[in-house]
């Protein structure tokens, strides 16, 4: 089986408020059919077999559904492939001598625990902003028997498909969260279990995230262009126009 050998740059940081450096290293014996995940595994066993602390980076279903996986390859967050995720990136993505360079998120929302592992954690108390949705739809089947025109339905799930994982934010020049915060306001606010919330929840979320330190979205689109799940920048106009509607309302 031919193999690989890749020279790698990597950021290494060992504590959250520590200084942190590009460090070069050798990866031996990659096969074309690995992950970029299982890459770093081989690179993290040879360290460990050297001594040395390995490189720590986060992952948990590796199939492309946790969003854990986030790192900046080459610098572009998730790597050179559309639509995918690092652990859904394989290495036949790359040549036999390549350079690559691996770097965690960056904004000042997701600070560094270590290396390339960030605290995401702002995602989740901006959900927890959004709160719970009163309306009993019982289980599975009393869901699906509630009327939703199709072309809604399938608005509603390709929001329903953000895996929170950060790379709109990497991507974004100004760190902003909105394509994130715009597809979970969405999901909610298409569906009729989403209405008894829906004001209240766009305003709070909204707020969340502004205290988070989010940026502002300035229309570039890079977040569309690196979402592994390719959440269309639509549900950001459509977040603007729902928490336009809630302050109309909140006023009166």
């Amino acid at each position: 089986m031919n193999t690989m050998t890749l020279k790698l740059l990597v950021w290494r940081q060992a504590r959250p408020a520590g200084p942190g450096r590009m460090v070069p290293y050798v990866a031996r014996g990659i096969t074309p059919e690995m992950s970029f995940l299982e890459m770093l595994d081989v690179v993290n066993e040879d360290l460990i077999r050297a001594g040395e602390d390995p490189i720590a980076f986060d992952s948990d279903c590796r199939e492309g559904i946790c969003g854990m996986c986030g790192l900046v390859i080459n610098g572009i967050p998730h790597g050179p492939e559309r639509a995918t995720t690092v652990c859904q990136l394989h290495m036949r993505r790359f040549r036999d001598g390549d350079t690559i360079t691996v770097e965690p998120w960056r904004a000042r929302a997701f600070p560094v625990h270590k290396d390339l592992m960030v605290d995401r954690s702002a995602f989740d108390r901006i959900i927890a902003a959004g709160g719970y949705v009163s309306a009993n739809v019982g289980g599975a089947p009393d869901g699906n028997a509630i009327p939703i025109p199709k072309d809604v339905a399938e608005l509603a799930m390709d929001a329903a498909q953000c895996i929170g994982c950060g790379a709109c934010v990497a991507a974004c020049k100004n760190a902003s969260a909105v394509l994130f915060v715009g597809a979970k306001v969405s999901h909610l606010a298409l569906l009729p279990q989403g209405q008894a919330e829906r004001a209240r929840r766009v305003l709070e979320m909204v707020k969340q995230m502004d205290a988070e330190g989010f940026g502002a979205c300035s229309n570039e689109a890079e977040c569309e262009a690196v979402c592994p799940k390719e959440i269309p920048i639509g549900n950001i106009a459509r977040m603007r126009r729902e928490y336009l509607r809630a302050m109309a309302r909140a006023r009166r």
